[in-house]
């Protein structure tokens, strides 16, 4: 073994995990590792805020599932990717996050920009550790990954003292385990399960983010065309059929009677399949306690009252549903209608015939639904906007309509529009931003415009906090602390070097778009919105129960 220092045998394990990307911002205390970098395969790709850069990473694991990575140095570096970190934390993305620190010497005392990070990212990551050994590297790195990419899976985060990174070390990377074993429930479990379900008068699916991480889409959809049963899908679980797909119930979470008009009011029997609970509680399914639940996830079940499994199927869901499927094929039940799909996709529809102008969000969605394929991406950024998407904007594919429903933070959109573009190159990037949330990580237009990732960011524009609004609103009759001003985004993209238009009248939109969406570089969308229809399009779905 030759002698080289720690950071140059880091990256090689950050080689060896099959790492391509590196977002970050280089620090004085991560300069070894940033050389290190400089001479190997993987590409850093300096950001202009490390959120900005976590996000990126959070997005590249969220698509490929394999850990994304992002960097920052001690300190404020450090406290910046927290944000984003947590976002993966509970939307169950890996993410391997790396953060410089001050020399192992200088941390028994106060000391410049020194501070507990390790004790800072517990609680929003699976595992986190400091390197105080250049020797351990290997280890480390390997478990991070490790641990990041199993189920469920999430962020870990490592700590690179300054000294440690200099250190000479003899030593190699381990070999990064690339196929996992399959997990599978027993036979007794897949037949207790079969029997429930075949004994159900109204049995129903409720689909969450884990079908989409799993890649059980296809299984999904063919245990539904087999069965008979009806799916319904959370926010993050949109695609996991296609909307036209006759089982198709539509997405519920946002108001009261979403689930009732879904079927699940009727429903006796709820399957559950890669449903997180951070999403949507089941008090809002399960009121009364009274369904039969069976749970199918890469992990065990959560814990909660209203979620008490009468079997969990535990293991690879693809694989899961292919063996219910063969099971329960040959006792269909009837396919049942959704009144819920009904409201909001008629709603939908008859938008195209809706002039007014500032535009109404159903229009404008309709007009982005046109201008995208199939297997085109939408990501949405969160705000009022979030709702209106989770609400109306119909999905084919799973992964292409994109919102981030656990920790839901304002920001998010361009950043990991930009890793998702790095991901699919071939595919069509949307994203649609209040303007409250678009200045957020407004910096990133730089890193877009330099990447060259075309990306097309649709800024809402109402100058108001439209969520918050919406709810002082509704709770109070009033609003406040919620306005502001706007700088001219048209100036301001072009300030960057990214063309921009403002649309003027309802056609503009779709005009605007389709031309973005030709060219070869980054560009952006001003569109003034009026919010004045209420996202709650239909008494009959009730008061709304999530936040934006």
């Amino acid at each position: 073994m030759s002698s080289r220092k720690a950071s140059d045998l880091f990256v090689e394990c950050l080689e060896a995990e099959g790492v391509r990307y590196v977002f970050g911002i280089p620090g004085e205390e991560t300069l070894d590792l940033n050389e290190s970098l400089q001479d190997s395969s993987i590409s850093f790709i300096p950001v202009r805020h490390e959120q900005g850069g976590a996000y990126m990473a959070d997005m590249y694991g969220r698509l490929t599932q394999r850990a994304g990575v992002c960097l920052g140095t001690l300190g404020p570096g450090a406290t910046n990717l927290i944000t984003a970190v947590a976002d993966a934390f509970l939307d169950r993305s890996p993410l391997v996050a790396l953060t410089g620190q001050a020399d192992l010497h200088r941390m028994h005392k106060e000391s410049h920009q020194h501070i507990d990070v390790v004790s800072m990212f517990k609680p929003v990551t699976k595992w986190n550790t400091r390197i105080n050994a250049a020797a351990v590297i290997p280890e480390v790195v390997r478990k991070a990954f490790k641990v990041a990419q199993e189920p469920k899976p999430g962020p870990t985060h490592i700590e690179l003292p300054e000294d440690v990174m200099s250190a000479p070390v003899d030593a190699q990377p381990l070999p990064a385990r690339t196929t996992s074993r399959r997990l599978e429930p027993s036979a007794g479990e897949l037949l207790a399960a079969a029997d429930i379900i075949r004994g159900a008068i109204n049995p129903i699916v409720l689909a969450g983010n884990g079908v989409a991480r799993a890649g059980a889409s296809p299984a999904l959809r063919e245990f539904a065309r087999a069965t008979g049963i009806g799916v319904a899908e959370t926010f993050m679980g949109k695609g996991s059929l296609d909307y036209r797909d006759p089982h198709a119930l539509g997405t519920v979470g946002l108001q009261s009677r979403d689930y009732a008009l879904a079927g699940f009011e009727e429903a006796d029997v709820v399957i559950t399949v890669g449903y997180d609970l951070v999403e949507h509680a089941p008090s809002n399914w399960n009121p009364n306690r009274d369904k039969t639940i069976v749970g199918i996830d890469s992990v065990a079940s959560e814990v909660d009252e209203h979620f008490i499994t009468e079997v969990d199927l535990v293991g690879d869901l693809y694989h899961i549903l292919s063996r219910l499927t063969e099971e329960l094929r040959h006792a269909p039940h009837k396919v049942r209608s959704s009144r819920l799909d009904d409201i909001v996709l008629g709603r939908f529809e008859a938008a195209k015939d809706d002039d007014s102008f500032p535009m109404q969000p159903p229009r404008a969605l309709w007009e982005i639904r046109q201008a995208l394929g199939r297997e085109d991406m939408l990501i949405s950024d969160v705000g009022l906007h979030k709702l209106w998407i989770a609400r109306m904007f119909p999905a084919h594919e799973p992964n292409t309509v994109l919102i981030a429903n656990g920790l839901a933070g304002m920001g998010i959109a361009l950043p990991t529009a930009i890793a998702a573009k790095l991901v699919h190159p071939d595919c069509n990037v949307v994203t649609v931003n209040g303007d409250g949330g678009f200045l957020m990580n407004v910096q990133e237009l730089e890193t877009a415009m330099r990447l060259r990732t075309p990306v097309v960011n649709v800024i809402w524009e109402n100058a108001q906090f439209g969520s918050i609004v919406w709810k002082q609103d509704k709770k109070f009759g009033r609003h406040f602390g919620t306005d502001f001003t706007n700088p001219d985004f048209v100036k301001l993209a072009d300030a960057f070097g990214m063309p921009a238009w403002r649309c003027e009248a309802v056609e503009d939109l779709g005009r605007h778009l389709r031309h973005a969406l030709s060219l070869e570089l980054p560009s952006l969308i001003v569109v003034p919105i009026d919010y004045s229809l209420d996202v709650s399009i239909s008494e009959e779905l009730g008061t709304e129960t999530v936040a934006a």
